[in-house]
C-alpha cells in the first residue's frame, strides 16, 4: 500500500479550471464537479490511475505543500497534447481533537473556492488498483459512498465504451445520505441511468432514513436485499470487489456479507481467496 508521502510529486503540471459546477443544492453539503484542462503531452492520467493536487499552505509549523489524491470522475480526454479530466471535490470540514473547534480541510476548501480559468498544480498520473478484468465474463461488484462514486463512474462509462460486448454482471451499490447527495443517478444528473439498458449492468442506491438526524446511510441493507445474487456472485471464481469512499464503507460492507454468507469466518475466507487471486481492490479517502 502506497502512502501519500511516499508518491514522486516531482513532475508537476499547470492545470487550468474549464467548467466548476456544484452538483449538490445549497441546503446540503457542497459537492462540485470541476473540469481541468492540462496543456501537456506529458500528462496522461486515464481511468485506472488518480492524480494528485498540491496545495501551497500555510501553517503555524511553517509554509508546507499539502498534497490530496483525487480519481477521475469521467473518462479523461486528449487531443492535441491537451488532457481534460473530470473530478469530484466535497467541501470537508474537521474538528480538532484538543481545542474543539472546527477547521476547514485545506485541499477540498481550495479546489471549491477555485474559479474558471482559475490555475492549480498537479500530479502524476499515480497507479489505482480498480483493473478492467481482461476476461469480459467477469463479474464485477462495486461499492461506493460520497465521492466514492467518481472512479466508478469513468470505470462503468470505460467498459461500455471501450470493452465491447462486456458480458460479465456489473453491480453498483452507491451510498448517499439522501437523495439530493445522490450523483450520476438522480433526474437532473443521471448519466449513469443510460446504462440500465445494458443487460448486465444494475445500480442500486442507499440512503440515510432520516439524514437531518445523522442516521447511517443504509449500504448494507441495500447489498442484503439482493442476497441471492450477491451469494451466487461470489459463488463464480471469476468475481472481483472493488470499493471506494470512506472508511464506513467497509463497516458496512463486511456486516452485508456476513450476514449473506452465513457467518464471519465463511466471508473472511472468500475475502482472503478474492485477495489472493487480485479480485479485491479498495481506495478509502
Amino acid at each position: 500500500m502506497s502512502y501519500l508521502s511516499d508518491l514522486d510529486t516531482s513532475k508537476q503540471y499547470k492545470a487550468k479550471v474549464k467548467k466548476t459546477k456544484r452538483l449538490t443544492p445549497a441546503n446540503v453539503e457542497e459537492i462540485r464537479e470541476i473540469q481541468l484542462e492540462i496543456n501537456s503531452p506529458e500528462f496522461k492520467v486515464e481511468v485506472d490511475q488518480s492524480f494528485g493536487v498540491l496545495v501551497y499552505h500555510k501553517s503555524d509549523f511553517g509554509n508546507t505543500y499539502h498534497h490530496r489524491l483525487y480519481s477521475v470522475a469521467d473518462i479523461p480526454e486528449h487531443s492535441k497534447g491537451k488532457s481534460l479530466i473530470t473530478m469530484l471535490v466535497k467541501r470537508c470540514f474537521y474538528v480538532d481533537d484538543f481545542s474543539g473547534e472546527m477547521y476547514p480541510g485545506i485541499g477540498s476548501n481550495y479546489l471549491c473556492d477555485r474559479h474558471e480559468g482559475d490555475e492549480i498544480t498537479v500530479t502524476g498520473p499515480f497507479e489505482l488498483p480498480f483493473k478492467v478484468p481482461d476476461d469480459k465474463n467477469a463479474n464485477m461488484i462495486l461499492i461506493g459512498m460520497g465521492t466514492g462514486i467518481a472512479p466508478f463512474r469513468a470505470f462503468i462509462k470505460h467498459v461500455y465504451s471501450q470493452e465491447k460486448e462486456w458480458k460479465g454482471k456489473i453491480r453498483l451499490f452507491y451510498g448517499a445520505k439522501s437523495g439530493l447527495e445522490l450523483l450520476y443517478l438522480n433526474d437532473k444528473d443521471g448519466d449513469l441511468t443510460n446504462y440500465y439498458d445494458k443487460g448486465t449492468f444494475e445500480a442500486f442506491h442507499a440512503l440515510s432514513a432520516r439524514p437531518h438526524w445523522q442516521d447511517p446511510i443504509l449500504l448494507d441493507q441495500a447489498i442484503e436485499q439482493r442476497a441471492e445474487e450477491i451469494l451466487e456472485m461470489l459463488g463464480s471464481a471469476n468475481t472481483y470487489i472493488y470499493i471506494a469512499g470512506y472508511e464506513k464503507v467497509k463497516e458496512k460492507l463486511n456486516k452485508a456479507f456476513i450476514s449473506i454468507l452465513g457467518s464471519k469466518e465463511k466471508w473472511e475466507n472468500r475475502k482472503a481467496e478474492l485477495i489472493a487471486g487480485k479480485k479485491w481492490a479498495e481506495v478509502i479517502y
